[in-house]
């Protein structure tokens, strides 16, 4: 017992090294204009997008996704296994009922022990080698603790357990930021779908009146040609965006839990692709050190390899334990019911393995390398996290200039098909140039749509390099 000695083996943690100090005082490197280093809210982020059905997705995904629920499930074996260690501590106390019948030759228990009166005497000059024993009772085992290796042990489950807390925290943020992605995507693709259709229906009047003119002998056949494969190559973008539409379709519905196809009528509808607020909340690189779950579940993997240097140095030390028996019993059934006559027997038992030819050094050594580890694996944690956010940052601020680019080209693309409208009805352009113009147009709506969603994506990707998306736990 480490409390009778005062001696608990190994080294106490102090903390994971210094990656990132929060004396620096500054902000992220890459961070933008429309970027505040007020601290962003942790959880729910998905609300600031303002779309109803994303969030009922969400909300889904957090309650039902297996994976989710798989890591949960993690959380409750660790606190088992500390309660385990826990319990380790106290005595054992069990009960137990024996009946031993035996024949040793050349035992010769008649001559060895005095005459019962109730036994009956054994033929003369024949040994009686038969053993009978019979027991009833109670009996408890219990060793005590020297060296601190069973505290080393309940501090590695805590900090395991903590781990596994901050892994499903974790979970929450990346099934989060997924579901968002695939969301973004599904609406980007049937926008995209949309547009195709469009486009393939200007593209087949265009391609009928080219024929018309072709029979007429007003064009040749060269011109029919390429109508046509632009035709067909629209087709192919069309099939490839409603494949696109399933396939998410189906993503969404297994990030819910739920069996492909049971969203398809939910999200059958087209709707915009939602936009972020205009000002982001990042807050600072110590503040994300802090926050990021995956930090957090990275330095409790690192106290608990910590601990366990002392759980192998604890092997050095001698270990004490004790095993009593009470109960009833004898040579006979009847003695089960002799209360006059217990049976008592204690036997302490002290080992000490003094001499193992250097096992217990290489456990330490292990222990010690397997600590190295975490904290290597740490740093690179911290490191990755702050290169998530930055390089998150450099795009986001990237992606609000492609927009502008997208938009102005839309709003060109509009004038252009508003002014051939009234040239075409002027008659002084073809209707297949005005279509032309119109197909330009929607390829122009296309490119703003998929530049809304790269702009939105990147911002889910800030909020998941920020480690938002999970609520704090109470602590049990």
């Amino acid at each position: 017992m480490s409390l009778l000695t005062g001696c608990v083996a190994g080294p106490d943690y102090a903390g994971p090294p210094v990656v990132y100090s929060a004396n620096r005082n500054d902000g992220f490197v890459r961070a933008g204009d429309n970027v505040s280093d007020t601290e962003p809210e942790l959880a729910e982020w998905w609300l600031l997008l303002n779309d109803p059905q994303l969030t009922r997705l969400i909300e889904a995904s957090l309650s039902d996704n297996p994976s989710l629920q798989a890591a949960q499930a993690r959380i409750a074996q660790a606190r088992a296994s500390v309660r385990q260690e826990k319990a380790g501590r106290f005595p054992t106390l069990g009960t137990q009922a024996t009946a031993i019948q035996g024949r040793l030759p050349g035992l010769d228990i008649q001559n060895s022990a005095p005459p019962s009166a109730s036994a009956p005497a054994s033929p003369k000059g024949k040994a009686d080698d038969g053993l009978s024993v019979y027991n009833l009772g109670l009996n408890a085992n219990w060793e005590l603790d020297f060296a601190g290796g069973t505290q080393r042990r309940i501090e590695a489950g805590n900090a395991q357990a903590a781990a596994a807390v901050a892994n499903v925290e974790d979970a929450k943020v990346q099934l989060t930021a997924e579901v968002a992605n695939a969301y973004v995507n599904l609406r980007e693709a049937q926008f995209r779908a949309k547009a195709f259709r469009t486009e393939c229906e200007l593209q087949q009047q265009i391609l009928s009146l080219t024929y018309q003119r072709y029979q007429q002998g007003v064009l040749p056949l060269f011109p029919l040609g390429n109508a046509n494969a632009e035709l067909e190559l629209l087709k192919s973008q069309l099939a490839e965006a409603e494949a696109d539409t399933a396939v998410l379709l189906d993503a969404l519905a297994i990030l819910a839990g739920q069996f492909p196809g049971t969203t398809d009528e939910a999200l059958k509808q087209i709707f915009d692709v939602p936009l972020p607020p205009e000002q982001v909340a990042v807050g600072d690189p110590s503040n994300l050190v802090a926050r990021r779950p995956d930090i957090r579940a990275a330095e409790r993997s690192l106290a608990a390899a910590t601990a366990r240097i002392g759980v192998a140095e604890a092997a050095r030390f001698p270990k004490l334990s004790f095993m009593g028996i009470l109960g009833l019993g004898g040579t006979s059934p009847d003695d089960l019911f002799d209360v006059s006559n217990p049976s008592i027997l204690a036997i302490p038992q002290l080992q000490w393995n003094f001499l193992d030819f250097g096992r217990v050094d290489a456990a330490v050594d292990q222990a010690s390398a397997v600590r190295a580890e975490a904290v290597a694996n740490y740093r690179q944690t911290v490191l990755s996290a702050l290169q998530d956010a930055e390089r998150a940052l450099s795009r986001f601020g990237q992606q609000r200039s492609a927009l502008v680019a997208f938009a102005q080209i839309k709003s060109q693309a509009d004038g252009a098909a508003d002014l051939d409208r009234q040239r075409f009805a002027s008659g002084v352009i073809s209707h297949a140039d005005l279509n032309r113009t119109l197909r330009k147009q929607e390829q122009a709506a296309t490119d703003l749509v998929r530049g809304r969603a790269a702009l939105t994506l990147s911002w889910i990707a800030l909020q998941k390099s920020l480690g938002l998306g999970w609520q704090t736990q109470a602590k049990t």
